[in-house]
């Protein structure tokens, strides 16, 4: 594996002259002059973190592409990034029969976006180190796929959100539930009036358990820790604080709230972004919001536990967010009420989710709902049947796809402006132009955290 000597300051100097113009940053050659997947015209692809999602989700739904090849891998696990070098080759042996990439390997990210062969990153990493990675890409000029939460901050999210607009780089986030036709269709069933006035939204969460005290463990070889804990405190090893050393399997690091939110940002930032998508607020907030939760008195995992949130927005919807409800997004209105959510379908392997062979993944008060056909001249979501091609044909096609940057931050907004609920025991108002709470200096010093040197989107 390749070590990093790379210098801080001249990558940020290098990534600030690619964002401005000043460099050239590659391009995908028109699709006109060589064939859409020739090689030269291939989208190529970097892995930022291979853990559970980027094995069992990300890689695996961009490889089978033809228009883009995995060049590069970087991770601050070596055995696991020496693990998906022949993981990403195999692949493409196994479906072209022969030798296609020999995936370069890094152990400091800010190298691999310093070639200029990438395209494009998959940043798959834990939720405390999505916005650093997502900003510093978009100054290097690659465009980006990330995965769900955007931020542990609304601040960083703003600072996300404003750095790829002025890159320009395409950016998707990991919302899927975007791309699954039931979710589409509800929403154009709720934005066309098929339920009648909205008023309501309901919705359902799974859980986390709290952890048991865990004992200081040696830090594994193979570890960069103090990356790994980027700009968060220090704090000692455990291997429940991170992930599994045997196996991709659910991360304990989900249940730290050093490393992430819990189950609000975890699968609030789909259900919330649905919930959005449906009542046409993807470019806003709430404007009122409080919550009760419990939180764990002791143990590692430390996330919020039982909990109730209720969100008011300016068109005068109020939006219920608890683990009581069924897992899903329920929209009710003067005229019936529409239901919406997975099924049994699962992301990865270890999501929380319970099969039910009768569970409907959507359903209405009445079976003629979602019957009903959307007309040529009423409101037509964007369709995707992919989210990953969509994200791949955005790039090609120069244009935003599905799930882009400013509607990833309102929506993990919504999560997070819930989180601050559940720790300031007032009714909260929102200014969701500015930003701001307008009635708690207590809650708005929440929308950032301290950050610890070097790391940290505030040291950019």
């Amino acid at each position: 594996m390749k070590h990093s000597n790379l210098n801080r300051r001249d990558f940020l100097r290098i990534g600030s002259l690619a964002a401005a113009g000043t460099i050239v940053i590659p391009s995908i050659v028109p699709s006109s002059v060589f064939g859409k997947n020739a090689p030269s015209n291939r989208i190529q692809i970097g892995q930022i973190g291979c853990g559970r999602i980027g094995h069992e989700a990300d890689m695996v739904g961009v490889m089978p592409f033809d228009s883009a090849r995995y060049i590069a891998a970087c991770d601050l696990d070596s055995k696991r990034l020496n693990e998906t070098k022949p993981f990403i080759e195999n692949f493409y042996e196994k479906k072209y029969g022969r030798k296609e990439v020999d995936v370069k390997l890094y152990d400091d990210y800010r190298e691999m976006l310093l070639n200029p062969a990438i395209d494009a990153v998959v940043i798959s990493t834990p939720d405390h180190w999505h916005s650093q990675p997502a900003i510093e890409a978009a100054l290097a000029g690659k465009h980006i796929y990330l995965q769900k939460p955007t931020s542990l901050t609304i601040s960083e999210g703003r600072k996300l959100s404003d750095m790829v607009h002025r890159s320009g780089v395409i950016f998707q986030i990991g919302s899927q539930q975007r791309s699954s036709d039931q979710f589409r269709y509800a929403c154009e069933l709720v934005r066309n009036g098929r339920i009648g006035k909205l008023h309501t939204i309901q919705i359902g969460l799974p859980g986390d358990p709290a952890g048991e005290v865990e004992i200081e463990m040696p830090v594994p070889k193979n570890l960069n820790y103090d990356m790994w804990l980027g700009s968060t405190p220090k704090v000692f090893y455990t291997e429940k604080r991170v992930h599994p050393q045997a196996d991709y399997s659910r991360p304990g690091w989900l249940r730290c709230e050093q490393f992430g939110a819990g189950m609000i940002t975890g699968w609030g930032a789909h259900h919330l972004d649905i919930a959005h998508w449906g009542m046409g607020m993807e470019y806003s907030g709430p404007i009122e919001i409080e919550a009760k939760a419990d939180f764990p008195k002791s143990g590692l995992w430390n996330v919020h536990g039982t909990f109730e949130v209720k969100a008011t927005y300016a068109n005068g919807v109020n939006m219920f967010v608890s683990g009581d409800r069924p897992n899903g997004v329920r929209f009710e209105g003067s005229e019936g009420w529409i239901f919406v959510t997975r099924g049994n379908y699962q992301a990865t392997k270890s999501d929380p989710v319970t099969f039910d062979a009768n569970r409907k993944s959507l359903d209405a008060s009445d079976p003629k709902i979602i019957t009903s056909v959307i007309g040529p001249d009423e409101i037509h979501l964007v369709k995707s049947d992919n989210h990953y091609g969509n994200w791949l044909d955005s790039i090609r096609s120069n244009t935003q796809g599905i799930a882009p940057v400013e509607v990833a931050h309102r929506s993990c907004s919504a999560c997070l402006l819930s989180h601050i609920a559940m720790k300031v025991p007032k009714k909260l108002k929102w200014d969701p132009v500015h930003e701001r709470f307008t009635n708690s200096d207590e809650a708005n010093k929440m929308l950032s955290r301290p950050q610890r040197k070097p790391y940290g989107t505030d040291y950019l």
